[in-house]
């Protein structure tokens, strides 16, 4: 019976001290001491959050340097361009938002980034930038629905999405035969194409109209 007891007295003393720790960890957390429920949902997502002084991809651009760089070459782009250096511009901060978004996925600051990122690819005739574009438009729908950028691409979405992009140049065959133009595989992909058909060389009739 003496043994039962000094059994059950370490058992007891194991629990009081795990629960003990459990509560100091929880006092410890940066978020335990908030006031109101939204200043410890502020809280949490700043420790989510990358931090300022934090570089990412190989030009190591900060935040501010991936929303600035998206910002500024949507404004350069003008309406759309095929300009490879605005392209090579844009793709460098896609891959720092990349690395961003695979280093730390709950930063509440992704959807600002994927926004600007999607004003900049859209006007980037090119097929690789369009479906970024489209992917991201998604990831703002699906990861962060109760944003401002989140509902706005919602609508969008809703409303539909064209993508736009330049198909390869088709060579031209002799006079009279028209050389076929790429369309897509899918017939529900609303695509479209600006490149120009071939236009048959005019031959001249046996009879003339009048």
């Amino acid at each position: 019976m003496k043994i039962s007891f000094l059994t059950g007295g370490i058992v007891l003393a194991s629990a009081v001290a795990l629960l003990g720790s459990a509560t100091a960890r929880a006092a410890e957390h940066p978020c335990a001491n908030k006031a109101s429920k939204w200043q410890r949902t502020e809280c949490r997502e700043m420790v989510r959050s990358a931090p300022g002084d934090q570089y990412f991809g190989r030009l190591k651009m900060s935040y501010l340097g991936i929303n600035n760089t998206f910002r500024d070459d949507a404004i350069r782009a003008g309406a759309y361009t095929t300009n490879s250096g605005l392209i090579s511009s844009v793709n460098f901060a896609d891959e720092a938002l990349r690395d961003w978004a695979h280093r730390y996925p709950g930063d509440p600051q992704l959807a600002r980034s994927y926004f600007l990122a999607i004003q900049a690819m859209t006007k980037l005739y090119v097929k690789p930038e369009q479906d970024r574009a489209y992917h991201y438009m998604l990831v703002l729908v699906k990861k962060f629905p109760h944003t401002y950028f989140g509902k706005v691409m919602k609508k969008s979405l809703a409303r539909g999405f064209t993508e736009h992009w330049y198909a390869p140049p088709q060579p031209c065959g002799i006079a009279g035969d028209a050389s076929p133009v790429a369309t897509p595989s899918d017939p529900n992909l609303h695509i479209d194409l600006l490149a120009s058909p071939c236009v048959p060389a005019a031959v001249p009739s046996s009879s003339p109209a009048p």
